[in-house]
């Protein structure tokens, strides 16, 4: 089984960078599973819906 984890994202540079970068990580790894740590992903504020 494989996992892919991504580390903290934070605010909106993160979610730039991760919107770039995870369908070429997906794809050349092919992970079952992806967990992001996304607590920071607002800049800070938790998660938005």
């Amino acid at each position: 089984m494989k996992i892919l984890f991504i580390g903290d994202v934070i605010g909106e540079p993160g979610r730039h960078c991760l919107a770039s970068w995870l369908p070429r990580l997906r794809q050349e790894h092919q992970p079952d599973f992806v967990i992001v740590n996304a607590e920071n992903a607002a800049g800070g504020f938790g998660l938005t819906p």
